[in-house]
């Protein structure tokens, strides 16, 4: 009876040994972790907002006549750099000179009239109202004067501001229309001594924007170049004016638009002069930086109920990955890193940056529990 008891001990010492040698060579490196890492560092850190916007010269205006005539000469080109006061084109006046003519000699005779009237009503042979009503015929026959000489001074026409001709004025023989809703634009003269960018900044990032910050872009005529830019205005209303509800016009247009935009303009110096007016602009608006920041991967950080916290990875005797939170406070976000302004961390240290849903049991572990110990 002894011996049997011997023996049984020994059968189940036998497969005790044998389920954890089991567990250990073939369970546990089939259950343990990999991490994807990656190292705590130090670097620049800058955090940018983009935007969309428009190359625009510095100022422009679109040239027309206040006088309704033929284009008789152009005396510019495009590219032509013109000064403020110089004659760019001539009208076809022959109808405004001959009514300067006609009032002229208006104006003659009523003059002539007027000197008659007021020696007789000294004499007392015309009345008071007889002399004022020749001075009246005068005063309007010197107005028409004025307006014919106006109107006449109007065929010439000349830069309104120093700049450049830019697009191709219309040719002679074209009939220039004056007016004030849709009046002939001879020629655009445009400051281009300095360029604008006008972009559109969507609401969640404008209160990050501030005058003077700095910004890059690039636009699709040189992709391969960086421009320089600065801010130097925001707008106090979004380009909808969503805001004024008694527009009917702002109210059904921004009920269309579930996305609120801003207009900032940038100035951006030119020197060599490669941006052109209607460029579309790429901006990196400049809105934060921190010099040698400890900075960790945004994809590395995870947070809880107690915050926000890393898997800082390390060896175990064995060479296994172990896995241990700490806790962290961040500070300025980047594109791709995140400042650590707080938490038990040092460069060169390694985070996880692997996610992994709630593992469930593995089939191995499951089946070992139903069919107990392997067998011997």
């Amino acid at each position: 009876m002894k011996w049997k008891i011997l023996i049984a001990a020994a059968l189940i010492a036998g497969a005790a040994f044998g389920y954890q040698y089991y567990n250990k060579t073939v369970v546990e490196p089939q259950n343990a972790k990999t991490y994807e890492t990656t190292k705590v560092m130090r670097t620049d850190l800058t955090k940018t907002v983009s935007a969309t916007g428009t190359v625009q010269p510095r100022d422009s205006v679109e040239v027309s006549g206040k006088v309704t005539a033929r284009i008789k000469e152009i005396l510019v080109e495009e590219n032509d750099h013109v000064t403020e006061g110089q004659v760019v084109a001539i009208l076809d006046g022959k109808d405004y000179e001959a009514k300067l003519d006609q009032a002229n000699f208006t104006l003659t005779n009523a003059r002539q009239k007027l000197e008659r009237t007021d020696r007789l009503y000294k004499i007392g042979a015309k009345s008071l109202e007889e002399l004022q009503d020749a001075q009246y015929e005068y005063d309007r026959a010197k107005s028409a004067v004025e307006l014919a000489e106006d109107d006449v001074n109007q065929t010439v026409i000349t830069a309104p501001m120093d700049g450049i001709v830019v697009g191709e004025p219309k040719t002679p023989g074209t009939m220039a229309v004056q007016g004030n809703s849709n009046p002939t634009v001879i020629m655009r003269i445009a400051d281009l001594s300095e360029k604008l960018v006008k972009a559109k900044v969507d609401e969640t990032d404008i209160g990050a924007v501030k005058v003077g910050e700095r910004a890059t872009f690039t636009v699709d005529a040189y992709p391969d170049k960086t421009f320089d830019a600065y801010v130097t205005k925001i707008s106090q209303t979004d380009t909808a004016n969503s805001w004024d509800t008694n527009s009917t016009t702002t109210s059904s247009s921004s009920s269309s638009n579930s996305v609120i935009y801003y207009y900032v303009t940038f100035s951006a110096p030119d020197d060599e002069n490669l941006l052109l007016p209607a460029m579309t602009a790429r901006l990196d608006i400049v809105v934060g930086q921190v010099r040698d920041a400890l900075c960790v991967p945004i994809a590395a950080l995870k947070t809880d109920a107690q915050g926000s916290y890393v898997e800082r990875i390390t060896k175990d005797p064995k060479g296994v990955d172990v896995a241990e939170k700490v806790y962290i406070t961040v500070g300025l976000y980047g594109e791709e890193f995140v400042e650590v302004t707080g938490g038990n961390l040092n460069a060169g240290d390694d985070v996880s940056t692997t996610y992994e849903a709630a593992e469930k049991k593995s089939s191995t572990q499951q089946n070992m529990r139903r069919m107990g110990p392997p067998p011997m």
